[in-house]
């Protein structure tokens, strides 16, 4: 029995911590968020992306000017 309710705890864990998703899978045509949220939700990640490659970016090219980019 003890190691069902360790199932049962990690299961009930796990849908916790995952409800976000479930807001974001719900039926436009009822109302609720839907298509809008999942799109904005991706104009997010894809902006913290940008911002992080044009960091990678300027960090390689200061880098590339000092000549320390190869070095073993």
């Amino acid at each position: 029995m003890l190691g069902l309710n360790i199932f049962r705890l990690i299961g009930s864990f796990f849908e916790f911590i995952l409800t976000p998703f479930k807001w974001l899978r719900l039926d436009v045509a009822k109302g609720d968020a839907g298509w809008w949220t999942s799109n904005a939700v991706n104009w997010i990640f894809l902006l913290v992306l940008i911002v992080l490659f044009a960091y990678w970016m300027q960090q390689s090219a200061i880098f590339l000017k000092e000549g320390t980019e190869d070095r073993a």
